[in-house]
């Protein structure tokens, strides 16, 4: 089983020590529009104004083994500022959208390094990134279902149902396994059989919506995430890219909204760090 701890600010510059295990920082846990939604008076923005603990970022994550640091997205703008050079190996990206890439904009324009940016192949997601790379090196693409190492980390993508080629990742480190699969509707019916064949130690799943009848375009809703975390029966799992609109929902009681389920899923904050054995 994984731990999760609570954090207020996140991981920032590196912290010098020992690691042995994989540990996985969710640096921003909210959607496109960030909570609390610009002019927006609903109850969860108002409760973010009030109590920062409950604001969220844009979609961002950290994994660190110790020996291994790769961002998970750039929608956080002041990844300059977070990040010393040399205080995380690269970036590996989901998609181009703007709140999972904007972070790239300024970190392309540093001096005297190279810094690897892998997702998938999409020249046009943020087009300047690739006519002005700057210290961006986006030559090598990852292909789905075919891993890939770096240094302690073994990668493998997989495709995921949403609006621009997007790529989720299963990471594994020493026996312990995630899956990161974030922005989807469900799943393709090829990425869901290769990870039911693979028990997963943490599932950190795209839930954007409150619970809908119909099934949204771009994002899960609670009720179909709960459907894929069903699925795919993770020993936990962590919903993220939150909207407001389910804060607001889930102010109501979290447990009834999860239901028998509550047991072993939970809802991300900014901050959270997760400790894989």
């Amino acid at each position: 089983m994984s731990c999760i701890l609570s954090c207020s600010n996140g991981l920032t510059a590196p912290e010098h020590r020992k690691c042995f295990a994989m540990q996985l920082t969710l640096l921003g846990t909210g959607d496109a529009a960030q909570t609390p939604v610009y002019n927006c008076t609903c109850r969860a923005c108002e409760r973010a104004r009030l109590e920062p603990r409950h604001r969220r970022g844009p979609c961002c994550a950290l994994v660190d083994t110790g020996q291994s640091r790769w961002l998970i997205d750039a929608g956080l703008p002041d990844l300059a500022e977070r990040f010393p050079p040399g205080s995380f190996n690269g970036i590996l990206l989901t998609h181009y959208h703007a709140d999972h890439a904007q972070g790239l904009l300024h970190l392309r324009w540093g001096k005297g390094m190279q810094l690897p940016v892998l997702g998938p192949p999409d020249p046009d997601g943020l087009a300047d990134l690739y006519k002005h790379p700057g210290i961006l090196d986006f030559s090598v693409s990852p292909v789905p279902f075919e891993g890939f190492f770096l240094k302690d980390l073994h990668v493998i993508p997989v495709p995921l149902s949403h609006s621009r080629l997007t790529y989720g990742y299963v990471i594994e480190h020493a026996g312990a396994r995630l899956a990161y699969l974030t922005d989807t509707v469900g799943l393709p019916e090829a990425a869901a059989a290769f990870l039911q064949a693979r028990p997963l130690d943490l599932l950190v799943l795209d839930c954007t919506h409150a619970p809908a009848q119909a099934a949204p375009r771009n994002h899960n809703d609670l009720t179909r995430a709960l459907e894929t975390v069903d699925q795919l029966r993770p020993a936990s799992a962590v919903l993220t890219h939150v909207s407001h609109e389910l804060d607001a929902y889930l102010m109501g009681g979290l447990d009834a909204a999860l239901g028998a389920m509550a047991g072993n899923v939970s809802v991300a904050a900014d901050g959270d760090v997760i400790v894989l054995p």
